[in-house]
């Protein structure tokens, strides 16, 4: 069809002589009329993208052109891509397996160098070469289980206990890191997540404006102006962090200033890095006071603190005496102290460099999870391997131990797609963007 319309050195292409994976430079004629000067690949089965025959085509940037080719396409007999579908067709065809089909959806919405190099990661093949080598594992051990109770009236163990307790603990170890991670593959694929706390007026929304460089949050003297959580995200040195404005924590009986309170709260639990902002114009008394009501709703180890002493343009060279006060008050080497203005935009770059460097972002060059749906798999194969483990410390029956084992396979099977179904499929490739 594509050969059809393109005239290569005056002539049009013959199909029989294309050669394949060559790029040729024509005209795109239709019906007598030149449309454009085109480059087009035509690619043999199975070296193509989808493992079929396939042709690509390169316009020019016109949208008329694109739409008039698409247009003369279809009255040849093509039709329109459905979402995900050039994907699926390579996945059914074996060019990749199901977590590299999804891992090139994480690829094309990439918005910052870490999500970029942990969805390359994922599509080389890493993490699915993983799976690939605990299922073979457990598969082995899972036939040696099931041939015992071809043989149970003669009482023989073809699965030595001993080596599968072995290869479970080393399993359910690499499992349980591969599950673990999704906190910070999840953070880094949606952005770290940062929660802006404190009291009222201590420079909040002023501190996300200053951040963004726009006017994101409203700013305001009257106290309770943030009533709900604002949530925008920024890219700091290849790193994607989604900073979320809170409302000011204090005692109100206002309705909806309580509920946003209530989900400072929450955004202070679910956040990896806390930044608590302080008023420098306060007391030490009083910031002392606030800085440890802010620690107390933090877990120094599973989150970051970094306390802001804001507005030090108000107390003229006093930034270092009050950081260093406090500093010392609270005696916690984990909580990091910075003083800046928000208004005036001093002392931002500290800010930056602390986000970068702080210990939640490193990550290794190690598989990192970043999909819900492998996740929710790696929970389950989890729990199916520790009831295992369990049944082979309380000896119970093969064929239970058996049946678990099956379910940890399941599981894992599901994640690269060795083990799925069609409303699976539906449902991952739905969400790919149309024509890819």
């Amino acid at each position: 069809m594509v050969a059809g319309l393109l005239q290569h050195k005056g002539k049009y292409l013959e199909t029989n002589d294309i050669i394949p994976s060559k790029v040729y430079h024509g005209h795109l004629i239709n019906k007598g009329d030149l449309l454009d000067d085109v480059l087009v690949t035509f690619f043999r089965a199975p070296h193509s993208f989808t493992g079929e025959d396939s042709a690509e085509i390169s316009v020019h940037g016109s949208l008329f052109v694109q739409q008039k080719l698409l247009q003369i396409l279809i009255e040849q007999g093509s039709r329109m891509a459905e979402a995900g579908e050039f994907t699926r067709r390579a996945f059914v065809n074996r060019k990749f397996d199901l977590a590299q089909a999804e891992a090139i959806a994480d690829l094309i919405s990439s918005e910052s160098e870490a999500a970029h190099r942990v969805a390359i990661n994922q599509l080389k093949g890493g993490f699915s070469k993983e799976l690939q080598m605990m299922r073979s594992k457990l598969l082995e051990m899972t036939a040696l289980m099931e041939l015992e109770l071809d043989f149970s009236e003669e009482d023989v163990e073809f699965a030595d206990r001993s080596q599968l307790k072995a290869l479970l603990q080393e399993t359910l170890s690499h499992v349980n890191r591969l599950k673990d991670s999704f906190r910070l593959g999840n953070a880094i694929k949606n952005g770290i997540p940062v929660a802006i706390v404190g009291k009222t007026n201590t420079g909040k929304s002023t501190l996300l404006n200053a951040l963004l460089g726009e006017d994101r949050a409203i700013v305001s003297d009257i106290a309770g102006t943030t009533r709900d959580t604002i949530e925008e995200t920024l890219n700091v040195n290849g790193m994607l962090f989604r900073f979320i404005d809170t409302a000011g924590l204090r005692q109100t009986d206002e309705t909806i200033e309580k509920i946003g309170i209530e989900r400072s709260y929450k955004k202070i639990r679910e956040a990896t890095i806390v930044i608590g902002m302080l008023d420098a114009s306060n007391n030490s008394e009083s910031m002392l006071s606030s800085a440890n009501e802010i620690l107390s709703k933090v877990d120094l180890e599973q989150q970051r603190l970094i306390l802001c002493i804001n507005k030090v343009d108000t107390l003229p060279d006093q930034g270092d005496v009050l950081s260093g006060r406090l500093i010392q008050d609270l005696d916690n080497d984990a909580v990091l102290v910075i003083c800046l203005s928000a208004k005036h935009k001093f002392g931002l770059n500290d800010l930056y460099n602390a986000l970068k460097n702080s210990q939640p972002l490193s990550y290794p060059d190690a598989t990192l999870v970043t999909n819900v749906r492998h996740y929710e798999a790696l929970v389950h194969a989890s729990e199916s391997l520790s009831k295992v483990e369990e049944g082979l410390e309380t000896n119970i029956p093969t064929d239970l131990v058996s049946q678990d084992l099956r379910q940890a396979l399941y599981y894992l099977g599901s994640i690269t797609g060795e083990i799925t179904t069609d409303e699976v499929l539906g449902t991952i490739f739905s969400r790919f963007c149309i024509g890819k």
